[in-house]
């Protein structure tokens, strides 16, 4: 497994954006899809983007198509999240996760390492 930081979270006002980063610690990271997730208060964690183990395949929740951007550089054991026109249902806390293949890491119970989380607000 890997542990995994996220930061670059904040308080943005509609129409801004944020970019959030999620640091991996050992040498396996390139061998792992990735994925950005997110938890409003009262709800269920929710997907938000993946991207497979060479960046080769991304996907995108339908809600937030055309407004965000996953990226990774597996040379940093970094993944991004770029988000711009942001929104007030955008406000959560942000986690990214490791799992084993692309095609299932959408569900949350095939990610096998979470980060801490880093909150998003946006205000309106």
């Amino acid at each position: 497994q890997v542990q995994l930081v996220e930061s670059g979270g904040g308080l943005v006002e509609a129409g801004g954006s944020l970019r959030l980063s999620c640091v991996a610690s050992g040498r396996t990271f390139r061998g792992y899809a990735m994925g950005w997730f997110r938890q409003a208060p009262g709800k269920e964690r929710e997907f938000v983007a993946a991207i497979s183990s060479s960046g080769s395949r991304i996907d995108y929740a339908d809600s937030v198509k055309g407004r965000f951007t996953i990226s990774r550089d597996n040379a940093k054991n970094t993944v991004l999240l770029q988000m711009n026109s942001l929104e007030p249902e955008d406000t959560a806390v942000y986690y990214c996760g490791a799992g084993a293949v692309f095609g299932t890491i959408y569900r949350s119970t095939n990610v096998g390492s979470w980060g801490q989380g880093t909150q998003v607000t946006v205000s309106s």
